[in-house]
């Protein structure tokens, strides 16, 4: 749950989740109406072609030099001769050959027995019958390969990040606030491992899915999260990244059965639930706009509609877990007209039943808002108190800023700064610390 203090209840976040955006592949400046569509081409569909490239062809590097000479080669010609009526297919087809001449070039130098293997194994891509279908297994196996257990969790990260949703590694590095080589090296790491574990590239069965869910949905979850509420960095949200969490996170309700749906929806449902609020987070000037002083008009209605729908299917489903709950804290939110009309009473129940299944510092800091809303912020900051004494949140600056808000709601000014300070020290999202600062600057007047 991000920023409790001021009540803008977002998708609840562990300490040092990464910061991202998707990245574009530069199409130039130029108004040709051929080259505006490839780079919308690229925009939409480059992240699903790398997936197919890397069934095809076996190896994410080589997939990814295939996927931008695929793409030169789409520069060069198609401003002339037109785009493609299936440009995705064209670019598989392409980005397939470009590396199958890279590597009859490289066995000119190389013992052509040592090649010739790879070459032959190279599928053909004409097996893509169904091409818009095929591209879309082939991002599902992306992702599962991705965060295959065997992997380390922070590798798991990088590695979607980078390979899934295409950020670069110096990105990703800004993100985790650590070395661009140490991300280098985990995503190094974590691509020989699948290489010499012979991890499949594939949908895991049924009889393994309840195993492999929670790192995918965890990793779908951060991306969402970053784009949403990133945890450093001068924007407040990046739609375009949580718009692939919504797109994977879709893709992957549409596919799974029955079983190992709960969480998927209830995952979904909390995806859009907060996307509806997008465009009422912030000003003209980029300031963050807390959830009591949101202009609820301009909350997205269908996806309002389409979440809550999706939170009450999920909570008849067997498996119900802390996706799920947290969509439907959401959805209490977002089905009241008015600030004023919030059932904080509802909310700290489902608080309640979300901290005995995930009985973490940040869940029991949320739900210490939550009945600070709903019995009295005198009860709510003795809970925050609590809280503040455990090491983890000593340096964790939403929960001073939720002591803060607390404070400045009962008019214990000198309380209020000294926790507003507190958070300034710590918060690294620039949004959220000129919000802070504002609300510093009321109090001492």
């Amino acid at each position: 749950m991000v920023a409790a203090a001021w009540g803008s209840f977002g998708p609840l976040r562990p300490n040092g989740a990464p910061q991202a955006r998707r990245l574009r592949y530069s199409c130039g400046m130029s108004t040709d109406h051929n080259l505006q569509e490839i780079d919308l081409v690229y925009r939409r569909d480059a992240r699903r072609v790398f997936a197919t490239l890397v069934r095809l062809l076996g190896d994410f590097d080589l997939a990814e030099e295939a996927l931008h000479e695929a793409f030169r080669a789409a520069l060069e010609q198609w401003p002339e001769h037109g785009v493609p009526g299936n440009p995705s297919a064209w670019l598989v087809s392409t980005g397939r050959f470009k590396a199958i001449d890279s590597i009859r070039r490289l066995a000119r130098f190389t013992s052509t027995e040592t090649l010739a293997e790879p070459v032959e194994a190279i599928a053909d891509e004409t097996l893509l019958a169904n091409e818009s279908a095929e591209l879309e297994d082939d991002s599902l196996r992306l992702i599962f390969t991705c965060c295959h257990p065997a992997l380390a969790p922070d590798a798991q990260v990088a590695l979607t990040l980078r390979e899934v949703c295409g950020l670069t590694t110096e990105e990703i590095a800004r993100a985790y606030l650590v070395p661009a080589p140490t991300v280098a090296q985990r995503i190094v790491r974590a691509k020989a491992k699948i290489r010499d574990a012979k991890i499949p590239y594939r949908v895991p069965e049924s009889d393994e899915l309840a195993q492999r869910m929670p790192s995918v949905l965890r990793v779908l979850y951060l991306v969402f999260n970053e784009g949403y509420s990133p945890s450093s960095g001068v924007l407040l949200t990046r739609e375009d990244l949580s718009q692939e969490a919504i797109r994977l996170t879709r893709l992957i309700a549409s596919v799974l059965p029955l079983p190992a749906l709960a969480e998927v929806h209830g995952l979904l449902a909390l995806m859009l639930l907060h996307e509806s609020r997008r465009a009422a987070r912030t000003d003209s000037a980029g300031n963050l706009i807390p959830l009591e002083e949101q202009d609820r008009r301009i909350w997205q209605a269908e996806l309002i509609t389409e979440g809550c729908a999706m939170v009450v299917k999920a909570l008849q489903m067997p498996g119900i877990g802390p996706y799920a709950l947290q969509a439907a804290i959401s959805a209490v939110h977002a089905e009241t007209q008015t600030a004023n009309q919030t059932d904080w009473g509802q909310i700290v129940g489902l608080y309640d039943e979300l901290l005995r299944m995930e009985p973490t510092p940040v869940v029991a800091l949320n739900r210490a808002v939550a009945v600070a809303m709903h019995g009295g912020c005198e009860q709510g900051l003795a809970l925050v108190d609590e809280l503040l004494k455990l090491p983890a949140m000593q340096d964790y600056h939403l929960a001073h800023a939720a002591r803060a808000d607390l404070c400045r709601r009962l008019q214990r000014w000198d309380e209020a700064s000294a926790s507003y300070e507190a958070a300034l020290a710590l918060v690294q999202l620039e949004p959220e610390r000129r919000f802070l600062e504002r609300r510093l600057s009321e109090i001492a007047n």
